[in-house]
């Protein structure tokens, strides 16, 4: 089991082995978590996402995959993407949820990763409840098989940090 840690912080910012993009299917970039890796990981993120469109995603990642990119410019080795579920109070995603974690770590693995940030998958744009989110990810973190030693969740506000410690605390 890796050892969870919690900061209020900016993602892009974290100095670790991977770091966790909270994509939207296409792999092309957008808003939230997923524009500011782009724009502050650079053109290198972006052309390793066109070439995994064109050879192994041509319809985009499906939701609760993962799969690896280099970091660019960011202050890690690589970007794991994975697309979280969108919100719906009619249907019981978080087992999509605790995947998009599950799935990224698997990556890590792969990859021979120690350190891995996450945000809040789903949480933004996608409108996944923090209180409903923070103890899927905890829980699909904690229970994972994975060789990964420190699992980061870097949360963008207070209000989030706040949902993630209460995770952590159960």
């Amino acid at each position: 089991m890796p050892r969870v840690v919690l900061v209020q912080g900016d993602l892009t910012d974290q100095h670790v082995d991977a770091i966790v993009n909270a994509a939207n299917r296409s792999l092309l970039g957008g808003g939230g978590v997923d524009g500011a890796i782009h724009r502050r990981g650079g053109p290198t993120i972006l052309a390793a996402c066109e070439e995994l469109r064109r050879t192994r995603y041509p319809h985009g990642l499906p939701t609760a995959q993962a799969v690896a990119t280099t970091a660019g410019a960011l202050p890690a080795r690589w970007v794991i993407h994975t697309v979280g579920p969108v919100y719906t109070p009619d249907e019981d995603r978080s087992g999509l949820l605790a995947s998009c974690h599950v799935g990224s770590l698997r990556v890590a693995d792969e990859l021979g990763a120690a350190t891995v940030a996450f945000p809040a998958i789903s949480t933004g744009v996608y409108g996944y409840p923090l209180e409903l989110a923070a103890p899927v990810a905890v829980a699909a973190v904690r229970d994972a098989v994975t060789r990964v030693a420190e699992v980061r969740f870097v949360l963008f506000d207070a209000g989030a940090l706040s949902a993630f410690e209460g995770a952590l605390r159960a």
